[in-house]
């Protein structure tokens, strides 16, 4: 004597109810596993060292305090040389 499918089922559906689990008959991949996992991006946040002050704040700060960013200067001799050799393209196309 075999227990019909639709009692097989109801007794899922109440038991996953009854212990918070996600019913899935057809039993696809869901991704709840994953997705009842705590979240990682606090720890991972935490592991890191907070900003400290930068060259940009001590400036905004200190205006007439003179600061020397080597980033910022390789950054801004970058662009200049790139307006340059735009200007030298565009003269070449008239």
């Amino acid at each position: 004597m075999s227990v019909p499918m639709s009692r097989i089922l109801d007794l899922m559906k109440v038991q996953c109810r009854i212990f918070s689990s996600t019913f899935n008959p057809e039993r696809l991949r869901t991704g709840n596993k994953v997705l009842r996992e705590r979240l990682k991006g606090p720890s991972v946040a935490a592991y890191y060292p907070r900003r400290v002050v930068t060259f940009k704040d001590l400036k905004n700060l200190y205006p007439d305090l003179e600061t020397w960013d080597d980033d910022e200067e390789d950054r801004l001799e970058h662009l200049a040389l790139y307006e340059e050799l735009l200007v030298v393209i565009w003269r070449r196309r008239d």
